[in-house]
């Protein structure tokens, strides 16, 4: 079974940086696109970045100039590099992959549990 395995959260303060990682395992045939969406407390889901497998990459305005989605398709893995982390930040971030292939299987929407970022002022 494919599952996403966030890593890389914790408490930093403002100026900052942290490095998240989300990994498939099971061994996936192919996965499309993958991105990064947070919640904050009290508020909806929303998306924070996308990179396609070519590598096409797209962010919130909100991050742009301060984040850097990533990937390595020979991994799995996806990663977000965070700079000038600020308190707004705050929330929990949730690794997420649109389409993952596995050998006959065709998983879509798949979420990863989430891992919390802490900014503090």
């Amino acid at each position: 079974q494919v599952q996403l395995v966030e890593s890389g959260g914790g408490l930093v303060q403002a100026g900052g940086s942290l490095r998240l990682s989300c990994a498939a395992s099971g061994s996936p045939f192919r996965i499309n696109t993958m991105g990064w969406y947070r919640q904050a407390l009290g508020k909806q889901r929303e998306l924070v970045a996308r990179i396609t497998s070519g590598g096409s990459t797209n962010y919130a305005d909100s991050v742009k100039g301060r984040f850097t989605i990533s990937r390595d398709n020979a991994k799995n893995t996806v990663y977000l590099q965070m700079n000038s982390l600020k308190p707004e930040d705050t929330a929990v971030y949730y690794c997420n992959a649109d389409l993952i292939v596995v050998v006959t299987t065709i998983l879509r929407d798949v979420w990863g549990q989430g891992t919390r970022v802490t900014v503090s002022s």
